[in-house]
């Protein structure tokens, strides 16, 4: 079973039959279809069965010479219209099938971004045809199965403009430093260690979640996990049409980064409201726009 099945509605599926049965009913209604011939003998195909708007599954295989499916593995999928990122993006095939993951040197979250590439049907079809495999931007996804909803901090305008200009004026320091300018990593060293000093004195008096408006860090051993705070700046509702189970599409301003995560209603705490805060471990995944 895959993890996120619940992100997606299908938390009801527990056991593997049940599963089974489930992905055998998706591939028999599914719309969406793609095949590659890969070699004269080897073939790569691709179902894509969406249960709500913009989500479903998608089940990955070969066709054999009757013409017959056989799926070898399949993952649940969120997709989104918003840009996250237009900063240069790498993919790398993974070890151990056709599978690929893209890498964001994303200065906004001081970290590589790596998350599950959605598209890589589309990668292997432009690469056989030596199209044009340059990524111009990046439209990120995240999918959680479990997540808290946080109060918003009170901030007057003046104070978000002033956040917004800190946030740009760090951007342009770290591009600095990657290029070896040695005052702009003089002066990041000096800003981590005054901010290090602010934060050790809050923290005796205030909740760190007071303290702490955003963040983005890997979480756990896996390269796409994350565990994030971001202010929530859009909610949908979307209902799966098999389970009937009602999913929540959140947008996500982290660390003045915008992404979507998706979350069961069943396994969010609290109510997602436009202006609060979602705190959860998320599974990075992400739609490459190539250039044309």
């Amino acid at each position: 079973m895959h993890k996120y099945l619940c992100s997606v509605g299908f938390g009801k599926y527990q056991k593997k039959k049940e599963i089974t049965r489930l992905l055998d009913e998706l591939e028999k209604s599914a719309v969406e279809r793609r095949r590659i011939q890969i070699e004269p003998d080897s073939n790569l195909c691709e179902i894509r069965a969406e249960v709500a708007p913009g989500m479903g599954i998608v089940m990955a295989g070969e066709t054999d010479e009757d013409g017959i499916f056989r799926r070898e593995y399949y993952y649940p999928y969120l997709m989104a219209d918003d840009v996250s990122s237009e900063v240069e993006c790498s993919i790398q095939r993974h070890a151990e099938k056709e599978t690929f993951a893209g890498l964001l040197d994303e200065a906004r979250v001081g970290i590589s971004l790596i998350f599950y590439l959605d598209n890589g049907f589309e990668y292997m079809e432009r690469r056989m045809d030596q199209a044009s495999l340059k990524v111009k931007s990046v439209k990120l996804t995240g999918l959680s199965e479990e997540g808290k909803i946080l109060l918003p901090l009170h901030k007057t305008r003046k104070q978000i403009e002033k956040a917004q200009v800190a946030a740009k004026d760090r951007s342009s320091l770290l591009e600095a430093a990657r290029n070896g300018d040695e005052d702009a990593m003089e002066t990041l060293t000096i800003e981590d260690i005054d901010m290090y000093s602010q934060i050790s004195r809050r923290v005796m008096k205030e909740d760190i979640y007071s303290i702490v408006d955003s963040s983005f860090m890997p979480s756990g051993i896996e390269c796409d996990h994350y565990m994030v705070i971001g202010e929530i700046v859009g909610v949908k509702e979307k209902i799966n049409r098999i389970s009937e189970e009602m999913v929540y599409d959140l947008t996500l301003n982290c660390n003045d980064m915008v992404f979507h995560v998706g979350i069961s209603k069943r396994n969010l705490l609290g109510e997602p409201v436009v202006g609060r805060r979602f705190k959860g471990q998320i599974w990075m995944q992400g739609i490459a726009v190539f250039d044309e």
